[in-house]
């Protein structure tokens, strides 16, 4: 774990997870443009669900786009998944990570400081509203990121159901606002008693699932995720099946 502080408030049986690959993912999507950003979008062209992922930091990473197909192509439900391009081609570069240097941490700080988590989750209904308009066989919409809770307790959440992965900034104060079911899995570096806090609040989601991966690292199931390592790709693969298992139980 960084050293780093804090910076800008920065039904399993019916899924069938394909096999993880560790290197050279062929992704199934393609890019399209939604509003002004760019998007990688996969699924079934007649879904009537639609999943809104929010990337982490290093952007597109294989990792993240591998798991995205697999929401897309798992499950009985049928999903379909937009990433959209919210550093417009300029992510972080992952070799700032970890941020042990002061030069490291000053770059960090200023991408943080351009690109915060409010910012982002203010955008956030405005470009749902650009994809309503070209997808009006989408009938209800899902989001799965890590500024989560911030987009789904205010008052212009356009999401009816949401997955929180490794959330990093966890803020139980903002859980009473949530008023739609919420899975949150949690790593060993997201603080326990936050977390145990989060969920205690969590009151009015109606359906809640909070889980910590107790050895894994934040960013298991995004551009961090070690494929190479079995354990790390058992637990990335088990975190999309709880993803699934979750919306397949509880997405009206």
């Amino acid at each position: 774990m960084s050293t780093m502080p804090a910076s800008h408030g920065h039904n399993a049986a019916c899924c069938n997870i394909p096999p993880v690959v560790s290197t050279g993912y062929q992704a199934k999507g393609t890019y399209k443009e939604y509003g002004d950003l760019k998007t990688y979008t996969t699924g079934p062209s007649d879904a009537s669900k639609g999943i809104v992922i929010i990337y982490d930091i290093f952007g597109y990473f294989d990792q993240t786009v591998q798991g995205v197909d697999i929401l897309a192509t798992s499950s009985d439900t049928k999903y379909q998944v937009f990433i959209p391009d919210w550093f417009k081609g300029e992510p972080c570069p992952i070799e700032w990570y970890p941020p042990n240097t002061e030069e490291k941490q000053k770059n960090l700080g200023a991408f943080f400081g351009k690109h915060s988590p409010p910012s982002v989750a203010q955008a956030l209904p405005g470009y749902v509203d650009s994809l309503k308009a070209k997808h009006p066989e989408i009938k209800s919409w899902g989001v799965l990121g890590v500024i989560v809770s911030l987009t789904t307790s205010a008052a212009t959440n356009p999401f009816s159901i949401a997955a929180s992965c490794h959330p990093a900034m966890v803020d139980p104060s903002e859980a009473p606002g949530i008023k739609v079911p919420l899975v949150l899995l949690a790593s060993k570096e997201e603080p326990a008693d936050k977390v145990q806090a989060f969920e205690a609040a969590l009151t009015n989601a109606g359906a809640k699932h909070v889980e910590t991966f107790g050895d894994q690292i934040h960013g298991w199931m995004a551009a961090r995720a070690d494929l190479k390592d079995e354990r790390v790709k058992e637990e990335y693969t088990r975190g999309y099946r709880t993803v699934l298992d979750f919306f397949g139980k509880n997405w009206a």
